[in-house]
């Protein structure tokens, strides 16, 4: 039963000093989760650019083994060691896992690349064009059908990469890559679904890359190519903080996830690369030519329309719920 709503007399008669502030909704909070989730993966360029003259691959290596050691830490504050054991053991899970793994060091990899050689506004394509690359691995992964809007807007994405692609002078691959696999990573996490949460997951993630990024790591010290302990403290612990600037707005994604609708996670996700779009243009001072101009402006037409089908949808799918609970 509802509580009866508050009266003016009601609410004249209450302590105006009570030290109680009104408990923030589900929503709220979720919404307030993922806008900080998205909002350091926007601003990561800037991150990167701090780290110089460290390159891609010791920025991405390094990464990898202090977001271990930070959920290592995490772990063992949140008592999440049997959830994580649990997860290990399953096979299934590890496998999918050691795949989403091998996809986010790739992808990883290619964004810090973007993003250390002045390609940080070809990086933020990437995330632009990713929703229109997890609908056209739904057809040709899950075999879903897509909507007229959908087609449409995969149509005119597809489009879009063709015009860059003569603006460049040459395919657009490092967008394409960071598409596809942030996509195909996406669509690995979903196989494994709610079997691991997100602290566990990202753990296990880097696990499997540690021995290989701590090799890569000692490879490069010994090739006098490593800055992690040659270049003072400032910069090692600069280095260092990529294990939390990592792990955090993962953990923060997955609070934002499990409390807002798909519709609402949908439409935030545009907020990262509008973010890295405009540091690359207005602080790295990239340049755009008028071909490359109509390109992104053809994308920005195609998200509008993938946004207008889900919204379409979500509220059909509301008011048929809403008809099934009053027939």
């Amino acid at each position: 039963m509802d509580p009866v709503p508050a009266r003016d007399t009601d609410l004249k008669a209450m302590p105006l000093t009570s030290g109680r502030r009104p408990r923030r909704s589900e929503s709220t909070t979720g919404a307030l989760y993922g806008i900080a989730s998205y909002g350091i993966w926007g601003v990561l360029p800037l991150y990167f650019i701090v780290l110089s003259p460290a390159g891609n691959v010791e920025i991405v290596a390094s990464r990898i083994v202090f977001s271990l050691v930070f959920c290592a830490a995490l772990l063992t504050a949140t008592r999440g060691w049997g959830k994580f054991t649990a997860a290990i053991r399953d096979r299934k899970v590890l496998g999918l896992l050691a795949v989403a793994a091998v996809l986010l060091t790739v992808n990883w990899l290619t964004y810090t690349y973007g993003v250390t050689t002045g390609q940080a506004i070809e990086a933020s394509l990437g995330y632009f064009i990713n929703p229109l690359v997890s609908v056209l691995l739904g057809v040709l992964v899950l075999k879903e059908k897509l909507r007229p809007l959908q087609w449409a807007a995969v149509g005119i994405g597809a489009t879009a990469v063709v015009i860059l692609t003569i603006s460049y002078g040459k395919l657009p691959w490092i967008a394409l890559v960071l598409a596809f696999s942030f996509g195909l990573y996406g669509f690995v996490k979903k196989k494994v679904g709610p079997k691991v949460d997100p602290t566990s997951s990202l753990s296990i993630e880097t696990a499997v890359l540690a021995p290989f990024a701590a090799a890569t790591l000692v490879f490069l010290s010994v090739n006098g190519e490593a800055t992690l302990a040659t270049l003072g403290a400032g910069h090692f612990w600069l280095m260092a903080a990529s294990g939390v600037i990592t792990a955090v707005p993962l953990v923060m994604f997955g609070a934002a996830a499990s409390r807002l609708p798909m519709t609402t996670i949908g439409l935030l996700q545009y907020l990262a690369p509008v973010i890295q779009f405009i540091i690359a243009v207005a602080v790295l001072g990239e340049q755009m030519g008028a071909a490359q101009w109509m390109g992104f402006i053809i994308v920005w037409v195609a998200l509008a329309l993938l946004t207008v089908d889900m919204l379409h949808s979500y509220r059909k799918m509301v008011l048929l719920r809403r008809a099934g609970i009053s027939a």
